[in-house]
């Protein structure tokens, strides 16, 4: 049963009694495989009353991006601040490199307990030593209801990250009655095919069910009554597992959901259109915690942003891909890409290597994302445009370029025209 518990009243109410203490604690809620333009207050068709409800009560961010399209190399720059190419952990599948720094290794010395409960894909754990509260793949409410309490009872500050492991496929969870597939609207990059439809309902219902953990990270936090002490942050990692999505960098592998609350400091039903990426993070809570800014860092703190102090904050972000430690995937292919406001440019290093991954492994096997992809290849020997969207996957010029701040769906590729040649 979906978990609804905030009103724009009870924002209101929250800020003008607000009492935050001089060491806030952090919640970081985060996905797995959601594309921001599915969420409900990115106007998406899921139904997702909690993140909306937060973005009510806070700040959303219309362009964040991450380093990698890929959860471990995410994961890893979230936690690091640092490029996934600094600490070694750019294919997916990997480690950070020993004596690299992550949010403990900040935070701790500043009095903070740290801890993690839900999906991992981090290593070694001398990089990484949380407090782990699971063992599962996702959130255990109950470890983190502990773990609340114990910080309250001892008045320690805390930061706490929420990893689910939703809504990564096989898309088997929550309530896909919900979602009719033939009355969803489909990207303009996908094919129409009844599989499709029926994958895409599916990973609706598992969005909604992630919506669900966010809600119940937002009952704990009232059942404490830490709202008013607490910097909450909603987020949705890399886009789905969908064709021209994850795995990508194309803007519907990278941009990503980033939902901020953090009462007495930011508006309620702000937005921001500043450029920002997951690299932020560990700046903008170590800064907020009390320490200082690491040279190391590749992100910088969103501190200005969130008091309204800045409208804008970089002018660039830089993502990669590597097929390495990629089930089905070629050994060798790199990409790289570089984003503003208004263009995005991407280089692939092998152009002659056809590109392939879980989307694209013959239909006889478990992975759920083939089915939707060899739907396409069949619509493809009688639909020249299902033909093109299948090679456009395959194979990709070495240079695109594309003005996504109009051509949002990145189809038009810019690269050879000489009107952009600088």
């Amino acid at each position: 049963m979906t978990i609804y518990r905030i009103t724009l009243a009870l924002s209101v109410l929250s800020i003008t009694t607000f009492h935050a203490s001089a060491k806030p604690n952090f919640v970081f809620v985060l996905a797995d495989d959601l594309s921001y333009f599915d969420v409900g207050c990115y106007e998406g068709q899921a139904y997702t009353p909690n993140m909306d409800g937060l973005a009510a009560e806070g700040m959303l961010f219309n362009n964040c991006f991450q380093a990698a399209p890929t959860c471990s190399p995410t994961r890893h720059n979230i936690y690091t601040g640092q490029s996934p190419f600094k600490t070694g952990a750019y294919p997916n599948h990997t480690f950070a490199n020993p004596g690299t720094k992550s949010i403990v290794h900040y935070l701790e010395p500043l009095g903070y307990r740290v801890a993690m409960s839900g999906k991992t894909h981090i290593r070694p754990q001398s990089v990484f030593p949380f407090d782990y509260l699971s063992k599962g793949n996702n959130p255990d409410f109950e470890a983190v209801d502990s773990f609340m309490k114990s910080c309250v009872d001892s008045h320690t500050p805390f930061c706490l990250f929420i990893t689910s492991n939703e809504p990564h496929a096989p898309w088997d969870k929550g309530d896909a009655s919900r979602y009719p597939p033939d009355e969803l609207d489909l990207p303009y990059t996908w094919v129409d095919t009844p599989e499709t439809r029926d994958a895409y309902s599916r990973y609706l219902a598992e969005t909604t069910y992630f919506d669900d953990q966010v809600g119940q990270a937002l009952l704990l936090i009232d059942k404490y009554d830490l709202a008013n002490d607490t910097v909450f942050i909603a987020t949705t990692e890399q886009g789905s597992s969908f064709p021209h999505a994850k795995w990508t960098l194309y803007d519907a592998g990278l941009h990503t959901g980033f939902i901020v609350r953090w009462p007495g400091e930011v508006d309620a039903g702000s937005t921001s259109d500043a450029l920002i990426e997951y690299s932020d993070v560990v700046p903008t809570f170590v800064e907020i915690g009390g320490g200082k800014p690491d040279p190391v860092w590749d992100g910088k703190s969103l501190v200005p942003l969130l008091r309204g102090e800045r409208r804008s904050h970089k002018q660039y972000v830089f993502s990669e891909m590597t097929t390495k430690g990629i089930i089905n995937a070629p050994d060798h292919f790199g990409i790289r890409s570089v984003r503003s406001l208004k263009f995005k440019y991407i280089w692939n290093f092998t152009p002659d290597v056809k590109f392939e991954n879980v989307v694209t492994i013959p239909e006889d096997t478990k992975w759920g994302e083939s089915i939707v992809f060899n739907s396409w290849i069949r619509a493809g020997k009688h639909d020249p445009d299902a033909a093109e969207k299948v090679l456009r996957y395959h194979y990709r010029p070495e240079e695109e370029l594309y003005f996504v701040e109009e051509d949002y769906h990145e189809w038009n590729n810019l690269a050879d025209n000489p009107e952009y040649a600088d």
